[in-house]
């Protein structure tokens, strides 16, 4: 194995299941130590067990993205656990969709503050001791890259019906990443983003009739999952001819994140099988 995030230290938000999960792991078999993010502490715990039990350096910081104060504590557990803070990913997220006359402002406000606001807040906590380490690196003269990646969705690159909340976040979260990017190249931080198409996840379970499964988030069952018959239909649309794993997602945002992409800033990144 090649380990290359030696000695790097990562936080991934809603990274106690799904792709969030698998890039978790992925950076923690590259050599990265990893703070690990669920609304809930079990699978939370289970991640740090399941990292920490191969010989790795793993810590939960459990509760909701959409806190006022989620953004300094984490970026503090990462800080006061292992003396810096080199990856963030802004994974955590879920859909709440509806065609836009059936769509309640409930559901537009919290699809922007979990898809936009969030990593705008994580990001913002970040944002001193990245300017800082990198003065104290440029007088020292050395560059070290640090890296951002905030996920997005080709609902957020194309549209999709059903999905004006979620679209319009996943299509912020790129604007929030291309404009990083610029007020953060001199300190020699690469913020991208990579877009989803489908990737097969509890969010994405096919189901048969009127029947989803559900998933809660903050005392509400938000359904999941997608009509089988237009899983189907999306599947014979991909030119891979079929859906990603988080597995393979996860190799998308890791391929953001090590040396080889030090010259890559600002870009989306389509992980989506070809389909537009």
């Amino acid at each position: 194995m090649s380990r290359k995030l030696e000695g790097k230290v990562a936080i991934v938000s809603g990274s106690g299941r799904g792709i969030g999960r698998e890039i978790a792991l992925k950076f923690h078999r590259e050599g990265a130590a990893v703070v690990i993010n669920d609304l809930d502490q079990e699978p939370a715990d289970e991640v740090v067990h399941l990292i920490t039990s191969e010989g790795g350096r793993a810590t939960a910081c459990v509760g909701s993205v959409t806190d006022a104060d989620f953004g300094t504590r984490f970026v503090n557990t990462a800080l006061d656990t292992y003396g810096q803070l080199d990856i963030i990913v802004n994974n955590a997220g879920y859909t709440w969709d509806n065609v836009i006359q059936k769509m309640t402002d409930q559901q537009w406000d919290d699809i922007i503050a979990v898809h936009v606001s969030a990593p705008f807040r994580i990001l913002r906590a970040a944002a001193d001791y990245f300017r800082e380490s990198a003065k104290k690196e440029a007088g020292e003269g050395r560059e070290v890259f640090r890296k951002v990646v905030n996920i997005s969705s080709v609902s957020g690159v194309y549209g999709n019906a059903g999905q004006a909340n979620y679209g319009a976040a996943k299509a912020g979260i790129n604007g929030l990443t291309r404009a990083l990017a610029k007020e953060w190249g001199r300190y020699k931080v690469c913020v991208n983003s990579v877009a989803f198409g489908l990737i097969h996840t509890r969010m994405t379970v096919p189901y048969a009739g009127e029947e989803s499964a559900t998933i809660d988030v903050g005392g509400r069952e938000i359904k999941v999952g997608i009509n089988e018959q237009l899983a189907r239909n999306i599947a014979a649309m991909i030119p891979m001819g079929r859906g990603g794993t988080p597995e393979e997602a996860a190799g998308a945002v890791y391929a953001l994140c090590i040396p080889e992409t030090n010259f890559v800033t600002g870009q989306v990144l389509v992980c989506g099988g070809g389909r537009p």
